[in-house]
């Protein structure tokens, strides 16, 4: 029950000649199939999530083709599959979010990159990075430096984005290196139209099946003494095979402008950036065209030593804007014009900022240093540009201080109705009982509960790796440790690096495992233990949540020898409170599970909101469920509101006018989950929240009876 694909996969049926428009990611996808890739893989993470969500969608129009695609259970496996490349002229691809993801992927990167590829690889990686990412603040460019692959960094452009694929594939072919293509968000979702070519089925594939296996070479393994060699052959041929490539197919752009006496060297993935930025001093127009000249790397390692040189020979002074940190780029090029003896002055980290993300203001700021000493500009209307914004922060943040207050915080928070809120709202409670406990925290939807109100969790160390992250912890602690982890994060990482380490040294450990049945948190694809359709189109009651149908997590863990272990409905919240203290005060020593079920909220809406709309198309009666607050009862302590965290219980105005305190309310948007009349009873809380039922195309009956209800209620009410 993902979200659908459909409009995008027939998108990539397009043959020569028609015109593509759309995004990023899709022109990406759309070009590996135009390059004739044999095989792809990944795992599912922002900036980069749709490129294997349309493929795994469309894997008829694949097999059509013989392309093989695979959702691979992480990182590391998705790298593991480019291993097919080493000795077959296979071409492959694989996708992930970086750089977590390329941290998981890298024994493989390193092993694949040793003895190098016969067949082109590229490897398409989110670059997260910047004020907005989710991800620890990394870059990929290291990776690419110490394993020697190349790394791609495309300007923005569909149609430049789509000849660096063809070309990745190429010029991994040439040097044998594997390629890294690095996409910012900004790259992933620009739009934009490029004319397509028509898609390429592999020459070997499911279709064209290979007789015979490779011959044994123990020169391909990545295994000593052969090691030795291949980092000889990396800087001895690959890299110099590389570079005459890229020289050759001008890989790199070069935009001439009319100060030749001057350059900037740009990434170019900051490209549209950096042009934005020149548009603020008059130094270039939208369409691109500038005034100081641009060497353009769209290909980012390796760099091109002559190419450096002979951009930077006779110019006054050269500007190299590189995001991130350390500065490999600037470095390297200081390093390649010294040994030319080329004294052309660099300038980069000095005047732009060290760390994070360049947007056009940050360039801006460099920019200004730079064009007052090269250029001498009237640069007036800049600097007030750039000086009115910090005017601007500062006078909101005076006010507020002259108000006594300060800018309210508006943190991600789960989904209204998500399954995981009444978890972390018993485990307040449970708190309550037990006292403080040591949560360890994990990637997924429920890292959000590291937000207010709930304020749960005290570490997060990688993608299933909270069981795993407390072993040092436990030890030292009274009391026992509680690690959360979601169902993907215990097959991508969990079950072997936490569960069967746990398991191993007899950890007296506790451990949540919620089941919603997706990684929810990267859009929802399917994992090992999601319902199949055949449960979801059998279900009795479409309401009805369908995490229980598939027992893959509880069987895993039976088979690896978990003896305590309950499984609970995450909507009861008393029932999950007495599960977590019963887990924490029980006499038995070892690994307890507590396994929390509640299907996806987004997923069960697609499944049931067709359903209901199939219903009242065909005139039959629909009864759903809303919950709301007695303003009479409410007694605007808000502790409901303290405890849930839901976006549909907010406050309004108290209509009593002897009242100062606001009530609770529950606006539109509820889904009836029935978490605030949970909570409300679990914890004791005052009995203002009723439970209405929404009746649509309602019998005859039914109207009769609610018009005598009605006439009632008004006959008993006050006048």
């Amino acid at each position: 029950m993902e979200v659908s694909f459909s409009q995008e996969v027939e998108m990539l049926r397009m043959g020569a000649g028609e015109t593509f428009h759309g995004e990023g990611i899709l022109a990406i996808t759309k070009a590996l199939l135009q390059s004739g890739v044999a095989y792809v893989g990944g795992y599912q993470g922002a900036p980069v999530s749709h490129l294997l969500d349309v493929m795994v969608q469309g894997k008829d129009y694949m097999q059509e083709l013989g392309v093989h695609v695979e959702a691979c259970a992480n990182e590391a496996s998705a790298a593991a599959m480019l291993g097919a490349s080493i000795h077959y002229p296979l071409r492959g691809a694989v996708t992930w979010k970086s750089i977590v993801g390329t941290n998981v992927a890298a024994d493989a990167l390193s092993n694949l990159s040793s003895p190098g590829v016969k067949g082109g690889v590229l490897v398409v990686v989110g670059e997260d990075y910047g004020e907005g990412a989710s991800v620890i603040q990394e870059r990929t460019h290291a990776y690419a430096l110490k394993s020697g692959m190349l790394l791609l960094d495309p300007r923005p452009d569909l149609s430049r984005m789509v000849d660096m694929v063809e070309h990745g594939f190429r010029l991994s072919e040439a040097s044998n290196m594997p390629a890294l293509m690095e996409l910012r968000i900004r790259a992933c979702h620009v739009r934009g139209s490029f004319v397509a070519k028509d898609n390429q089925a592999p020459a070997i594939s499911a279709l064209h099946a290979m007789r015979e296996p490779a011959k044994f070479d123990y020169s391909r393994l990545a295994h000593p003494p052969v090691t030795f060699g291949h980092e000889k052959l990396k800087h001895q041929e690959r890299i110099p095979a590389a570079r005459a490539y890229i020289e050759a197919h001008g890989l790199n752009e070069h935009f001439d402008g009319e100060h030749a006496d001057l350059g900037i060297i740009v990434q170019g993935g900051l490209y549209n950036t950096l042009i934005r930025a020149l548009q603020q001093f008059g130094l270039a127009d939208a369409f691109g065209d500038t005034k100081i000249p641009l060497l353009v790397l769209n290909v980012t390692c390796p760099l091109v030593p002559e190419q450096m040189a002979n951009f930077c020979i006779g110019k006054r002074g050269v500007l190299v804007m590189e995001e991130g940190q350390p500065e490999y780029i600037e470095q390297e090029i200081a390093t390649l014009l010294r040994r030319r003896d080329v004294q052309t002055p660099l300038h980069g980290k000095d005047w732009l900022p060290q760390g994070g993300e360049y947007t056009a203001e940050a360039m801006a700021q460099g920019l200004l240093q730079f064009v007052n000493r090269y250029l001498a500009p009237d640069t007036t209307a800049i600097s007030q540009w750039l000086q009115g914004n910090r005017d601007r922060r500062a006078a909101v943040t005076q006010t507020l201080q002259d108000k006594g207050q300060t800018l309210p915080a508006r943190p991600p928070g789960f989904c209204v109705g998500c399954p995981e809120r009444p978890v972390f709202s018993a485990i307040k409670l449970a708190q309550q009982d037990i006292g403080a406990v040591h949560v360890a925290a994990d990637i997924g939807c429920h890292a959000l509960g590291t937000f207010e109100p709930f304020s749960t969790g005290h570490t997060i160390l990688g993608y299933g790796m909270s069981l795993a992250s407390r072993a040092g912890v436990s030890p030292s602690m009274q009391r026992r440790v509680l690690s959360i982890m979601g169902d993907g994060g215990f097959w991508h990482n969990g079950l072997l690096t936490g569960v069967q380490s746990a398991l191993f040294n007899g950890d007296d450990a506790v451990l949540l495992i919620f089941k919603n049945g997706y990684t929810s948190a990267t859009g929802t694809q399917d994992i090992i233990s999601t319902p199949d359709d055949a449960a979801k189109l059998a279900a009795a009651d479409k309401w009805q949540s369908l995490a229980h149908t598939n027992q893959t997590i509880e069987r895993t863990l039976q088979g690896l020898g978990v003896k305590w272990m309950r499984t609970v409905h995450t909507y009861e919240v008393a029932k999950v409170r007495e599960t977590l203290v019963d887990a924490f005060t029980s006499d038995f020593q070892g690994l307890k599970v507590i396994i929390a079920e509640g299907e996806c909220q987004l997923e069960r809406q697609r499944r049931i909101k067709p359903w209901i709309a199939s219903l009242l198309k065909k005139g039959e009666r629909v009864q759903r469920v809303k919950y709301g607050v007695d303003e009479d009862v409410c007694n605007g302590d808000h502790a409901c509101i303290r405890l849930s965290g839901c976006p549909t219980l907010t406050l309004k105005d108290n209509p009593d006018p002897l009242k100062v305190d606001p009530v609770a309310t529950v606006i539109d948007g509820c889904v009836g989950c029935g978490l605030c009349g949970e909570n409300a009873h679990a914890a004791t809380l005052c009995p203002s929240f009723y439970r209405a039922e929404v009746v649509q195309n309602a019998s005859l009956w039914e109207r009769f009876i609610a018009s005598v209800r009605g006439q009632v209620v008004r006959v008993l009410q006050p006048a």
